[in-house]
């Protein structure tokens, strides 16, 4: 689904944000990405969307890969994924209903299929009675679940979710992490930024551990002083 091979990403102004990087996240995988502000996360996600390229190494998400990739090509490979932020990124003269039939229609949807599938999506993130509220109208975790489900109209194959309950109370953040929990368990592979280290804690998800740039920690891979496994 997602790897990174030697993936070094430099920017000309602040210097190494990547240094050689390597890591895979496979189909259907739910992983955390952990590490403090400025320890390389966010060029992480970048670079799996493909908003930013590696100066050196290679990254392939899907099948794409960041050394071949054309330009013209890069809004197919997003159209495969759904991605979320911390700050919502809702258009605010527009109910929910109204922004995830927006990311429909920027797709191609036919028109008479937008409203089944809105109303599908907004029964999915539990928000089946909240369509014809603006966001202002909505909570925070509200407001979350309708970027979610704006995410999902594309039924991507992965969800890239960026500090996705940074801005919410902890019950919010319980209720989001219960939703990607839901959406990974029908078959989405998700890639969870976050400084919630005790929602990671509480989890049994794997953990990519990134500091000054470098991976640090993976759960998925045996530590140093660990015995390889017996033999069978």
């Amino acid at each position: 689904m997602i790897r990174f091979s030697h993936v070094t990403k430099e920017y000309p102004r602040t210097g190494v944000a990547l240094n050689n990087a390597s890591f895979h996240v496979a189909k259907g995988e739910f992983a955390f990405l952990t590490g403090p502000s400025g320890a390389g996360k966010s060029t992480i996600l970048k670079l799996v969307y493909m908003e930013e390229r590696p100066t050196s190494g290679e990254v392939r998400v899907g099948g794409m890969r960041s050394s071949d990739i054309k330009r013209r090509e890069i809004p197919k490979l997003r159209r495969r994924l759904g991605i979320v932020f911390q700050d919502f990124r809702l258009l605010e003269d527009r109910t929910a209903e109204q922004n995830i039939a927006f990311a429909l229609e920027v797709t191609g949807t036919p028109r008479e299929a937008i409203p089944p599938k809105v109303g599908r999506l907004l029964t999915q993130v539990g928000l089946a009675s909240k369509g014809t509220s603006l966001p202002r109208e909505l909570s925070g975790g509200e407001q979350q679940r309708v970027a979610i489900a704006r995410a999902l109209v594309n039924d991507p194959v992965l969800l890239i979710a960026d500090e996705p309950s940074g801005n919410l109370d902890e019950r919010a953040t319980r209720g989001i992490f219960q939703l990607l929990r839901d959406i990974n368990a029908s078959g989405t592979a998700v890639l969870m930024a976050t400084h919630n280290l005790e929602l990671v804690r509480r989890s049994e998800y794997r953990v990519i551990e990134v500091n000054r740039g470098q991976i640090v920690f993976d759960s998925a891979e045996p530590r140093p002083d660990q015995p390889p496994p017996a033999a069978v």
